[in-house]
């Protein structure tokens, strides 16, 4: 170990960047590397977001179409071949409500429940929701159950 061969301890010694505005004689300053007028030139330049340099952006250019109804009803399907397989799994006993598809990450806690007849029903299920498919609510009363409708 002697003089010639010190170095620093590795990442004490990091690389500035460039200063720049720093005056004429830094080789930097005048326009400080942002170039002669315009809005880049400027301090608290920010672009706006879809900004395409003043060509008509890509939101304005497409034609706009169709409508959203504000009065949309929205409801989370659950269907019946889902409880069935719910109840093959033993997770489901004998009733099924709002609670219980919650537990099962089936449906949010906000979600308006509806039951969907896709699949079949062996089970006798009693089934607590806020609306049923005609097939649904016929094929749960076939295998015995209840559709309770909240």
């Amino acid at each position: 170990m002697d003089l010639s061969n010190l170095k620093p301890a590795e990442g004490s010694v990091k690389s500035q960047g460039k200063r720049v505005g720093r005056g004429q004689g830094s080789g930097k300053g005048g326009t400080a590397t942002r170039g002669h007028k315009g809005a880049k030139s400027r301090s608290g330049y920010s672009k706006k977001i879809g900004f395409e340099g003043g060509q008509m952006p890509l939101q304005r250019r497409v034609p706009k179409f169709g409508f959203t109804n504000i009065n949309r009803v929205e409801y989370q399907g659950v269907n019946l071949d889902t409880l069935q397989l719910m109840v093959d799994d033993k997770k489901i006993k004998d009733t099924v409500d709002l609670d219980t598809l919650m537990a099962l990450n089936l449906v949010g806690k906000n979600d308006l429940v509806k039951i969907l007849g896709r699949g079949e029903l062996k089970a006798k299920l009693t089934v607590t929701a806020h609306k049923f498919t005609a097939s649904a609510k016929a094929a749960i009363e076939a295998a015995g159950g209840e559709a309770v409708t909240l």
